[in-house]
């Protein structure tokens, strides 16, 4: 039996360990001396026999099937990236994600909700915009008026059948278009390659590819990567134009996108800043 604890087997018993009768839907029963599943209960919930999960637990069967992997994934209540994890320790590819993920994580709010001196917003992985917080509508205008299908920031800097920005409701440069335009366009191909089987993101990509001859280009140069960051001139009607650095965070297994909108601090466009976000702190909640 090989004792390695980063094996299939050393890591099955792990996350056995960590689940409860309670939260896989089991009753705790009699005193027990087994820390999280015993090894019967992880048999019935994965529906294969106790004699294969010691096989599998002792090293001596080291290749499940993918149908077997999905069942003990659900079975031990395994994350998205714990169950790519599974698969991979199995030799198995992992299986593809078959539609973008809206959900945001309660971790994921938490944060989210300490960031109100700034103006954050959240993306998907076609960059459809989820979520904002007071201060991004107060900084960039309430994207609420917008309908849902044109709250995307690809749709925005990709223009299709003469649409205009959507996302913001003044006047909004970028220091550094070129890049950004390559970094979005990159970044929805590397999308696709987590998501093939998304249909959202495949119309996305067609419209945009017939539609806006700039990304078309783009799209045909093949590059994949990431949009990280960018510095951006927001003309804002109450204070006027207004220097934001842009930060973007990849964040989760559904490679949601968390935007944080500031200004340098101790500058005049600090100050403006302020004033624009937090006159929007008061106001309303955030938005889905």
């Amino acid at each position: 039996m090989n004792s390695d604890n980063t094996t299939l087997g050393a890591t099955l018993r792990a996350w056995r360990d960590r689940v409860s009768p309670a939260e896989a839907g089991l009753p705790a029963g009699r005193v027990r001396r087994a820390k999280g599943l015993r090894r019967e209960e992880f048999a019935e919930l994965a529906g294969i026999s106790v004699d294969y999960v010691v096989r599998l637990e002792q090293g001596r069967s080291t290749t499940p099937s993918a149908q077997v992997a999905a069942a003990i994934a659900r079975a031990l209540r395994l994350t998205d990236a714990e169950r790519d994890h599974l698969y991979r320790l199995a030799g198995l590819a992992a299986p593809a994600y078959a539609e973008l993920s809206e959900h945001i994580p309660p971790g994921l709010h938490r944060l989210l909700n300490r960031l109100d001196d700034t103006a954050a917003a959240v993306f998907a992985a076609d960059w459809q915009l989820i979520w904002w917080n007071r201060g991004w509508a107060a900084l960039l205008g309430d994207p609420s008026s917008t309908p849902p299908r044109l709250r995307n920031f690809a749709r925005d800097i990709f223009p299709v059948d003469g649409q205009g920005p959507a996302l913001s409701q003044w006047p909004v440069t970028s220091f550094a278009q070129d890049t950004v335009h390559a970094a979005v366009v990159s970044d929805l191909r590397r999308a696709t390659g987590r998501f093939p089987d998304s249909r959202r993101l495949t119309d996305l990509i067609h419209a945009l590819i017939k539609g806006n001859a700039h990304f078309a280009e783009l799209w045909a140069a093949g590059a994949v990567g990431a949009h990280r960051e960018d510095h951006k001139l927001v003309e804002h009607p109450a204070v006027g134009p207004i220097a934001v650095d842009c930060d973007v965070i990849t964040e989760g297994d559904a490679d949601r996108k968390i935007v944080v909108l500031t200004a340098a601090p101790g500058t005049e466009d600090e100050a403006k800043f302020q004033l624009a976000v937090l006159s929007g702190v008061t106001e309303g909640e955030p938005h889905r």
